[in-house]
């Protein structure tokens, strides 16, 4: 695989991820009706709605920016193991999203693990 290829590539995987944060994290920030209601199943008050849209909209800006995209992608990568989680135990129907984002971002972490070293 050439280097602009997986340049590209992974610009491609965080615009597409950055996208989906941004739009599910200020869905929960402005309090959508079904984003209220989805945390409300979940039981952890409303609080955790704030923070979990926080999260997601912060670390989808930090996905570009130096130096910082492997914490912004490894906060994801933990966010989406919160949210399959509470899909396969509370939420239903279906993991797969908060899955494929989960890996994508996983991707996105292990192109920038360098940015742990040192």
């Amino acid at each position: 695989m050439s280097d602009p290829v997986r340049l590209y590539g992974l610009l491609a995987i965080k615009i597409i991820i950055a996208l989906a944060f941004l739009a599910a994290g200020t869905a929960k920030l402005i309090g959508v009706e079904m984003m209220v209601q989805t945390f409300a199943v979940i039981g952890w008050g409303q609080w955790f709605r704030y923070v979990t849209g926080a999260i997601q909209v912060v670390c989808a800006v930090l996905l570009f920016i130096p130096g910082w995209q492997a914490r912004g992608a490894g906060l994801l990568v933990c966010t989406m193991i919160g949210a399959v989680i509470a899909h396969l135990v509370v939420l239903g129907p279906s993991a797969i999203p908060a899955l494929v984002l989960g890996v994508m971002s996983a991707i996105v972490l292990y192109a920038h693990k360098d940015q742990f070293r040192g």
